[in-house]
């Protein structure tokens, strides 16, 4: 694993051992970061089931303001600390040790979030439903205006068109992987 593209371009990330992360392939970050790229530079980021940070870090990388990991294992964050450390990142980042569903509840992020990426483990499907249904409902506050939130699924597993003020515009497949992109008020565009 490695990040892509930016300031730490190329740069080696570990991953956690074991199947309980799994971590997004350099594969589909690139994908993910090619249609964020016009948002990205300047934008807060919030990356939650964080895992190793790939996702945060590659932000960073390419010019994000600020990001918040959130991540409650505790091997994967010796990992994602490691990883912060080994790109020489000191500022620019907090680390919530917690459940993702209580620290939105609880969260006063530094500004609203741009960009939310959420990963949970794909066997914890209700976790899909409960955190989106949180960022389009009871944690919609810690949502900027045109913010986009992306979730990150098996193919054969259908994420709901919306969930409160949520509603997908996009859906990328690639292997078995997809990404639902979502935002308030829009519909889904066909890819």
């Amino acid at each position: 694993m490695r990040i892509i593209a930016g300031t730490y371009r190329s740069r080696a990330l570990a991953a956690p051992s074991g199947l309980a992360t799994r971590p997004t392939s350099d594969r589909l970050r690139e994908t993910l970061f090619n249609v964020l790229s016009p948002r990205i530079e300047g934008a807060n980021s919030l990356d939650l089931y964080a895992g190793s940070g790939a996702v945060g870090m590659e932000a960073l990388s390419r010019g994000a303001a600020h990001v918040e990991f959130v991540e409650r294992a505790e091997p994967a964050l010796r990992v994602l600390r490691a990883n912060l450390a080994r790109l020489g990142l000191t500022a620019g980042f907090r680390i919530h040790a917690a459940g993702v569903s209580t620290v939105l509840r609880k969260m006063k992020p530094v500004a609203a979030f741009n960009v939310v990426f959420l990963d949970p483990p794909y066997d914890a499907a209700e976790e899909y439903a409960a955190t989106l249904g949180l960022l389009g409902g009871a944690a919609a506050g810690l949502l900027a205006d045109g913010a986009l939130v992306i979730a990150e699924h098996r193919k054969k597993e259908r994420l709901d068109e919306s969930y409160g003020a949520l509603a997908r515009t996009r859906l990328l497949e690639q292997g078995d992987a997809a990404l639902s992109f979502y935002a308030a008020g829009k519909k889904l565009i066909a890819e």
